[in-house]
């Protein structure tokens, strides 16, 4: 009867219920193994973000690690987040599947959560759309939000950028002032995507100082009341259609320099004397010509009267020989 029956063995392998077991068993075995590999890689990142509430999953982690994601620069943002007391729950808030989508589109997501947090502890409007729009956009979106908060003074003109150290201006009067300004500006956030740069703001800054000098009676005027200056020029509303706000416009050094009208007008007299000189240059040459000219009609006349005088001898032979003309007073 032993011998008779069949082996263990045999009997599984004929069995489908025990392959389906065996199957069953390996595939088990298989998750189990894979789930202990992406703990042993993600856990200390999963047990960080569960006890900071930062609610990202073991299985997102693993998801991040097949998508090319730093897993570690998404938690610390996450972690940042919720310490700093941003919406993490809500799809329109700092969710783990945005900060990954802005991390693939090449932002730097750690830099858009700090300029987030930062702006809410100023009690500024951004929320996560802004943040990263103007971050993809190139815009230095952390440093935009400081200078909202702390503004920053801008030369004009500036010289690491024209090579110039100051604005060159004439006033009516002709004279020249040398100046140098200082504008405080803020970042309109607002703006801050398509709006034009700092270039700008000092192109048409030193173009107003410049125009407003050259408005001005006199050089005087300008030296008494450099503020006029400012004002003037705060009222064009130069900031239109530009990232930054301007929050003041300050003169910070007038020097004047060149009497550039009595210059010109020294250039101009003599050029007007050097113009005469050429013209009386001109009449005398005229002059000197027509006189060798009436000195070769006169040598030309008397030329002709020389010829004439030798004319007269040969009428007379020629009247002696046609007896036409006598000697003595004989009768023809």
């Amino acid at each position: 009867m032993l011998f008779a029956q069949k082996p263990f063995l045999e009997r599984v392998q004929s069995d489908p219920t025990w392959i389906a077991i065996g199957v069953g068993i390996l595939f088990l075995l298989a998750i189990v193994i894979a789930l202990v590999a992406a703990f042993i890689k993600y856990g200390k990142l999963w047990i960080q973000a569960y006890f900071a509430k930062a609610d990202v999953t073991l299985l997102s982690l693993i998801g991040m690690g097949f998508r090319q994601v730093r897993p570690l620069v998404i938690v610390t943002a996450k972690i940042m987040a919720v310490q700093a007391g941003l919406d993490i729950s809500r799809r329109d808030g700092v969710s783990t599947s945005r900060l990954e989508a802005h991390y693939l589109a090449g932002g730097d997501v750690m830099k858009v959560i700090n300029a987030i947090i930062a702006a809410q502890r100023a009690g500024i409007d951004l929320d996560f759309d802004r943040a990263a729009a103007i971050d993809l956009a190139g815009r230095d979106v952390l440093d935009a939000v400081k200078t909202s908060v702390y503004p920053k003074v801008i030369d004009c003109p500036d010289p690491q950028r024209s090579g110039k150290a100051y604005l060159s201006a004439i006033a009516k009067n002709g004279v020249e002032l040398k100046i140098r300004a200082r504008v405080t500006v803020r970042t309109n956030l607002e703006q801050l995507i398509g709006g034009a740069t700092e270039e700008t703001i000092i192109a048409r800054v030193g173009e107003s100082i410049i125009s407003s000098i050259g408005s001005s009676e006199f050089h005087e005027d300008v030296l008494e009341n450099p503020d006029r200056i400012s004002k003037a020029v705060l009222e064009r509303g130069l900031d239109a259609h530009t990232a930054f706000e301007i929050v003041s416009i300050d003169i910070a050094d007038i020097d004047v320099g060149d009497n550039i009208g009595a210059r010109l007008q020294a250039d101009q007299a003599e050029a007007e004397t050097r113009a005469a000189r050429a013209f009386a240059e001109q009449r005398r040459a005229e002059a000197i010509a027509s006189e060798q000219e009436m000195i070769a009609n006169v040598a030309a006349n008397r030329a002709r009267f020389v010829l004439a005088e030798a004319e007269v001898p040969k009428a007379m032979a020629h009247a002696f020989r046609s007896g036409n003309l006598k000697v003595g007073g004989g009768n023809a």
